[in-house]
């Protein structure tokens, strides 16, 4: 499965969030991917793709950075698994 993380930092304040990063790295339990990321010009927000077997493994990593970070999560598919779940109606 594949998230898109939508993070919105807390205070507007990226720099605890990447001090941390740089201390601790990305905190991310084994099998779940990080795949890459943007933030947006106003470095107000980031968005993100994770890739794990379920929500309980980014629920955890969750946990790690909820007092940073407000968290958004929407569970997504590439262009070409929609492609082909409708393939049958097109």
């Amino acid at each position: 499965m594949q998230f898109m993380m939508i993070e919105n930092f807390k205070n507007n304040d990226p720099l605890p969030v990447y001090q941390r990063a740089r201390a601790e790295g990305r905190l991310t339990p084994d099998n779940l991917e990080f795949v890459d990321s943007w933030v947006d010009a106003k470095l107000g927000r980031c968005f993100q793709i994770m890739r794990c077997d379920g929500r309980a493994l980014l629920d955890e990593w969750i946990a790690q950075w909820i007092d940073l970070v407000d968290f958004e999560v929407i569970s997504v598919l590439s262009t070409a698994q929609v492609m082909a779940k409708l393939e049958p109606q097109l």
